[in-house]
C-alpha cells in the first residue's frame, strides 16, 4: 500500500514557475513508476510526465518546460514546471504504479495549479 500527498500548487502568472512535490508513504517506493497527470475543467485526465528507474517521458505539450524527478531515499517525486502557460491550469495528480501479481496503482488527492495574470 502506498499513500501519496501532492503539494506545491498555487496561482502563478504566465511565464512563471512552480515545483510540485509528491510525498509517498509505504514501502518499495523505488519499485514504482511515478507519473504526473493533470485534469483541466471539462477535460479528461491526461498524462504529463513519468519516471521509472532509468528514463523519463513527457507529453508533447510540456516537453522542454517541465522536468520530472525523484528521490527514492526520501520517498519523494517532483515536477518542476517552468514557462507556465494558461493552458497548464489544471489539478495535478501524482500516480504510483507497478506490476506485482496484479497491477498496483495509487493516486494522490491532487493539487491545483492556476496560471493567470
Amino acid at each position: 500500500q502506498v499513500q501519496l500527498v501532492e503539494s506545491g500548487g498555487g496561482l502563478v502568472q504566465p511565464g512563471g514557475s512552480l515545483r510540485l512535490s509528491c510525498e509517498a508513504s509505504g514501502s518499495d517506493f523505488s519499485l514504482y513508476v511515478i507519473q504526473w497527470y493533470r485534469q483541466a475543467p471539462g477535460k479528461q485526465r491526461e498524462l504529463v510526465a513519468l519516471i521509472n528507474k532509468v528514463s523519463t517521458n513527457y507529453a508533447d505539450a510540456v516537453k522542454g518546460r517541465f522536468t520530472i524527478s525523484r528521490d527514492n531515499a526520501k520517498n519523494m517525486a517532483y515536477l518542476q514546471m517552468n514557462s507556465l502557460k494558461p493552458e497548464d491550469t489544471a489539478v495535478y495528480y501524482c500516480n504510483a504504479i507497478r506490476w506485482a501479481t496484479e497491477l498496483l496503482s495509487y493516486w494522490g488527492q491532487g493539487t491545483q495549479v492556476t496560471v493567470s495574470s
